[in-house]
């Protein structure tokens, strides 16, 4: 009997736990960020906070997925330079 299962779900299978939860989280936020784009999109600063959101997945997505977590300590001191100053030009062009 030969039971054939698609790439996709072995994929997921395969993933391990810490992999999963950062997955879920993921999703997470990004259901925050579309309910906060659609429900408070009269707030001054509903696009910072959106752009924070942004930036945090993009954080567990570079040292998840990327490795970066297992790079060495200058490359991640650069991104977290190169996000907090992204943040605080959008910040300030936004306000």
């Amino acid at each position: 009997m030969v039971v054939i299962i698609p790439n996709f779900i072995f994929s997921v299978l395969v993933m391990q736990k810490k992999d999963i939860y950062t997955l879920v989280g993921l999703i997470i936020l990004t259901i925050i960020t579309a309910l906060f784009a659609t429900t408070f999109n009269h707030l001054k600063y509903v696009s910072i906070i959106i752009l924070v959101l942004s930036i945090i997945k993009f954080i567990l997505v570079s040292f998840q997925f990327m490795e970066l977590k297992k790079a060495h300590p200058f490359w991640k001191t650069i991104i977290l330079i190169y996000l907090t100053l992204f943040l605080t030009v959008i910040g300030v062009i936004v306000s």
